[in-house]
């Protein structure tokens, strides 16, 4: 749970819709700032509750002329606080305010230029490249504005009443299209609002660690841990703070990545000294998944093998009242129930995911305030391993679903290798945290090759890899022809079964990251 010692210094975002309303967040918090993102339904008591030093309206996609246009209560003006509007926030800043927007019904979208002038929002601010996308725009500013930015065709792009410090902008400073944009979100933040740079992984985990402690008390506490980022990092930051009384339950499905579980049992149960419950699963998730080809299907069996499988385990525990889960801020922002959004390290007799509902377990969220990059750094100052704590993404399903049809033993054992070799090279090459996810998938195809002088007929491997910022769109990422031919080379080599490689280059849109 997230302290008064941030929260007197945060800042409110205010969502009305926009796409990118997250990346105002990972901004702020990049400076050190905490901050949380609200729906626009938020009620005025609720943000005095908050107390924040500084409000930021998002942008969005209605016209504020639209019957049902999410709006705000005018008197939130009388709170006192800076506050910043971009680009529909902007708009609604002046139709709340007495200006006018025009509803223009065409939008602009694309770079644009900036004429500023002096404003302790744009101090510092050199480049002056910025990123449109609106359809109204201002046409009239409110009484007490001034004009501090415009572009050829905006002549609002940035208003400010200094004295109240209210400003608007009719761009958004929060994408990197916007080069500077940082600085003038740092300016708000920091010179305007007068936050201070306090929030850091390091103090978040010592005070997450002293909640942790407070809340739980002497009660058990069983946590799933896949060994993925999120729940390494939750597994680590709660058996520090209460070591023995933390049980982890780690499902091998016989789907990992090569020698993920023996890693997963080294670093918890060696380096760790974590209660760590291993269990093989592996032969009944595979004798569940024989003949099955449905990718659907695939899924639907392994969520529910899990599930089961968890709970026999979990219900070994005696005396547990807590089950832990790697619930994310982009999760808890991303819902649209009112509870979910609510800033909250335990949540009573919540279930996750479909866990049976006789465990009648309290929940235990403790990063469920942290984007994915800040769970990396606490993974970091937790003191686990890069190979942990900078892995790639990979999903609850496995290997599963990167076997385009049936799924054998032979076939996982083909498909590890390879990607062994694939995840190796890109290692070697320095090119791993270039790439957000990198990956092989064994295909149902079989083709004709040529291996010392005899024939083959054996399998096609796909390589993958993406270069994303959040993994809702995705670009290809540009290998050298040399590199993949080195790669292709090992792996028809080193590995029986494969004598063909090829590569996948469709971005997303149109396609997505994993193939199944």
């Amino acid at each position: 749970m997230v302290g008064n010692y941030y929260m007197s210094n945060s800042i409110l975002i205010i969502d009305f819709g926009s796409q990118v309303t997250q990346l105002i967040a990972r901004r702020i918090r990049e400076l050190g700032v905490f901050c949380e993102v609200k729906n626009s339904n938020i009620d005025l008591n609720q943000i005095k509750q908050i107390a924040p030093r500084a409000i930021i309206f998002s942008g969005g996609p209605a016209s504020v002329y639209e019957k049902n246009a999410p709006t705000i209560d005018k008197k939130i003006f009388d709170l006192s606080l800076p506050i910043l509007g971009i680009c529909y926030g902007q708009q609604l800043i002046c139709h709340l305010l007495g200006g006018h927007v025009g509803k223009t019904g065409n939008r602009e979208f694309g770079y644009a230029i900036l004429n500023i002038s002096s404003s302790k929002f744009f101090a510092g601010v050199k480049n002056k490249q910025v990123w449109m996308s609106h359809g109204d725009k201002v046409e009239k500013i409110p009484a007490g504005f001034k004009v501090i930015a415009k572009t050829s065709s905006a002549p609002f792009a940035a208003i400010a009443d200094e004295q109240n410090k209210i400003y608007g902008v009719q761009f958004h400073p929060e994408v990197m299209h916007s080069l500077d944009g940082k600085k003038m979100i740092k300016n708000f933040v920091i010179n305007i609002a007068g936050c201070k740079p306090n929030w850091s992984m390091k103090n978040f985990k010592k005070d997450e660690i002293s909640e942790i402690r407070k809340v739980v008390g002497k009660k058990r506490v069983i946590c799933g841990l896949s060994g993925g980022v999120d729940s390494s990092v939750v597994s680590a930051l709660i058996n520090e703070a209460i070591g023995k009384q933390l049980t982890c339950i780690f499902v091998d499905h016989g789907l990992l990545r090569k020698n993920e579980g023996r890693e997963v049992k080294e670093v918890f149960a060696k380096k760790f000294h974590t209660n760590l419950v291993y269990v093989d699963a592996s032969k009944l998730f595979l004798s569940r998944l024989k003949g099955i080809t449905d990718p659907e299907k695939k899924r639907k069996i392994i969520g529910k093998t899990f599930i089961e499988v968890f709970d026999q385990e979990a219900a070994k525990i005696k005396n547990a009242e807590f089950l832990a889960q790697g619930t994310l801020y982009p999760d808890v922002i991303e819902s649209s129930h009112p509870n979910k959004g609510a800033s909250h390290t335990i949540k009573s007799h919540h279930n996750v995911g479909g866990l049976p509902k006789k465990m009648k377990l309290k929940l235990l969220e403790p990063v469920r305030m942290l984007f994915k990059d800040e769970v990396r750094l606490l993974g970091k100052e937790l003191g686990l391993p890069y190979s942990i704590v900078q892995r790639h993404p990979f999903p609850g399903p496995g290997l599963a679903i990167r076997i385009i049809g049936e799924i054998t033993p032979d076939k996982i054992k083909i498909l590890q290798e390879a990607d062994a070799i694939y995840i190796e090279e890109i290692r070697k090459a320095g090119l791993y945290q270039k790439i957000w996810q990198a990956f092989s998938v064994l295909l149902p195809v079989k083709t004709v090759g040529v291996m010392g002088d005899g024939r083959t007929y054996e399998n096609v491997l796909a390589l993958r890899a993406v270069t994303s910022v959040d993994g809702m769109t995705a670009d290809v990422y540009r290998f050298d022809p040399e590199f993949l031919c080195r790669i292709t080379n090992r792996i028809i080599n080193e590995i029986k079964g494969i004598n063909r490689v090829v590569y996948d280059f469709t971005s997303k849109p149109p396609g997505t990251i994993e193939w199944e």
